[in-house]
């Protein structure tokens, strides 16, 4: 464990575990690298796996400045982790605003990125539900500075794609509610306002997704309803790219489903680092349905 600088001074808290290729672990808005803690456990055993924290997500620096919070700038705090620990390339994992922020990475970065896994990626991404995800974000923003942490937490954690997981396993959503609720309300705020509110559709990304070539796997549950169309839109458009689905899952399927997500993430990175992950083949994308006409 230690602290990374970024360039504008923040510092941003990751630990590590294993050795061999390197996983980059990036979490979600509403948890931390301990979200992370059964894909750590789990591919430690082969990897060298690193978790951080968010700037605004204690124990990394948490700025005041809500100019300290972008996408572009969570991406800079991404390859900010790998250089301190003097990395060049290594597999990027991401999460909701980690997802985000890992196709944001492979998109500017691709010659830093193994591949890239984009989990639960798509909220408010739709040209017609831009305007509302917007409103939404910036109204939980203020709830964290009105009323607090732990009582915005408290609904943020039973939204309609988290309800799945507090059904599935009550005790994993508690640990999760808990973390959610540990969170800094200033950090989380303008995290909410820089970030989320204000970062760019996937669809005014589609000419720049197009031309991604990095192996790419997309991971949502087939209950995260903000995720599905944008999870399609990914898989259409990126070449290298896979979608997987799990059933009767909402948005936070590391956690949800850790078996599956680790066996789909398992066998992803073993077909990248064979070098038997390749582009889609193009005879797939042709308008007939049966190939016949």
């Amino acid at each position: 464990m230690g602290h990374a600088t970024a360039d504008d001074g923040v510092k941003l808290y990751f630990e590590e575990c294993g050795s061999g290729t390197p996983i980059l672990f990036i979490h979600e808005f509403a948890d931390d690298l301990r979200g992370w803690e059964p894909q750590m456990a789990y591919f430690g055993r082969w990897f060298r796996c690193i978790a951080y924290n968010a700037r605004g997500f204690p124990p990394s620096d948490v700025p005041e400045d809500p100019g300290a919070y972008s996408q572009m700038r969570a991406v800079a705090d991404a390859i900010a982790v790998l250089d301190h620990l003097g990395i060049e390339k290594a597999h990027i994992v991401g999460l909701s605003m980690g997802g985000f922020c890992a196709l944001h990475f492979g998109l500017n970065h691709p010659d830093r990125a193994l591949s890239l896994l984009v989990g639960g990626c798509g909220y408010g991404a739709e040209p017609g539900k831009k305007a509302q995800f917007r409103e939404e974000a910036l109204a939980t923003a203020g709830s964290f500075a009105e009323l607090g942490m732990a009582e915005t937490a408290k609904r943020y954690a039973i939204g309609p794609t988290r309800v799945q997981f507090q059904n599935k396993d009550p005790r994993g959503w508690e640990a999760f509610a808990s973390r959610l609720a540990s969170h800094s309300a200033k950090g989380s705020e303008l995290t909410m306002r820089g970030v989320q509110a204000e970062r760019p559709s996937l669809y005014d990304l589609v000419d720049d997704m197009a031309k991604l070539t990095v192996p790419t796997l997309i991971v949502t549950g087939d209950e995260d309803e903000p995720c599905l169309d944008p999870g399609l839109l990914m898989k259409r458009t990126i070449a290298s790219s896979a979608l997987v689905l799990y059933p009767r899952t909402g948005h936070a399927c590391n956690l949800e489903e850790p078996a599956l997500f680790n066996t789909s993430l398992h066998e992803f990175l073993t077909a990248v680092d064979q070098g038997r992950w390749g582009l889609r083949d193009p005879r797939s994308t042709v308008t007939s349905i049966t190939g016949m006409k």
